[in-house]
């Protein structure tokens, strides 16, 4: 769930393929071997389940869901080419739908789970798909796209407190008050359409001495539409409260965040398990990118690992490794 930023130093922002954040890391950590059991809940364009089925071979086993029934059929066409296709399964649903596509897959635990919360950059890049206000589009930001909920429902339907308050909780917009009020007025003569006249709208709307150099005025907002058309912290916190007996004893969960609001989730979740002796913390503090892969990802820049162990029996052996923190 990568923040839309825009810089100087870094532009374009959007590379040709998503790359997975974290991969080398994630394979050591988890870590993947031969045999293994592995879920990538939020399987995007398919590069850490390309990666984990590549580690885990010639045995080892994927269950990938999304909740993005195109990202899902492209991921199952980029697997099939290179593994045994009763290697994966694939599922559009959402990670919370975890224990159910176990139970139906004749499973019960697992070795190893993936959640990568950003964006990919392929959503991000279709215009219609309306999460980019650097690309004219229409205000969707549906993940899943049978969701009835759009962004243009809440900007030009939702009442001023209603928009506030989401902008101020999910954005962490200081401005959200003005900027709903604003957005009342401007859509009794002339509703919303676009992402590209939302955000110039957002731009006009925020003090010029008040905007960032470095962060889009829009980035906020539009972070704080996407979340509530998604209900993106709420599914993170149903999958907090459910996912650890799904891990096997020694089982590891790896949880990468892009904003202060899912790593708090995250973090709060796991130190809560830690006290009641269900998970062992293997990362005291997020992870962060290398400089050297920031350089090659500049959309890494944000993002923090997280990783926890199901206590019980040590996985495979394998214990924490030094460049853990």
């Amino acid at each position: 769930m990568a923040l839309e930023v825009m810089t100087p130093g870094d532009m374009p922002l959007l590379e040709p393929r998503h790359q997975p954040v974290f991969c080398r890391e994630l394979l050591s950590l988890l870590p993947v071997v031969p045999g293994g059991v592995y879920v990538d809940g939020t399987v995007g364009e398919g590069g850490h389940a390309d990666a984990i089925l590549k580690a885990s071979a010639p045995t080892g086993l994927l269950i990938g869901l999304d909740r993005d029934e195109e990202a899902v059929a492209r991921v199952q066409k980029r697997l099939e080419g290179s593994y045994d296709p009763k290697r994966f399964f694939l599922m559009r649903a959402s990670y919370t739908a975890l224990p159910a596509f176990l139970h139906k897959l004749g499973k019960t635990t697992v070795d190893g789970i993936v959640l990568d919360l950003g964006l990919s950059s392929r959503q991000l890049e279709e215009a219609d798909r309306g999460f980019s206000f650097q690309k004219e589009g229409p205000l969707d930001m549906r993940f899943d796209r049978t969701g009835k909920l759009t962004a243009w429902e809440i900007v030009n339907r939702w009442p001023e407190k209603k928009i506030a308050d989401c902008l101020r909780t999910w954005g962490e917009e200081s401005w959200s008050d003005k900027i709903a009020g604003a957005i009342i007025h401007k859509r009794r003569t002339n509703p919303f359409e676009t992402t590209t006249e939302l955000a110039s709208f957002l731009k006009r709307a925020i003090p010029q001495q008040f905007q960032s150099h470095r962060i889009h005025a829009a980035t906020k907002t539009f972070q704080a539409l996407r979340i509530a058309v998604n209900e993106e912290l709420g599914e993170l916190q149903k999958f907090l409260d459910l996912f650890i007996p799904t891990l096997k004893n020694g089982g590891r969960a790896a949880i990468i965040s892009f904003h202060s609001l899912e790593d708090r989730f995250v973090k709060e979740a796991f130190r809560k398990a830690a006290r009641k002796g269900e998970l062992s913390l293997l990362t005291k503090k997020p992870m962060t990118p290398t400089a050297e892969e920031i350089l090659a990802n500049p959309r890494a820049r944000s993002a923090k690992l997280r990783v926890a162990e199901r206590k019980g029996a040590p996985h495979n052996g394998v214990s924490p490794k030094g460049e853990l923190h």
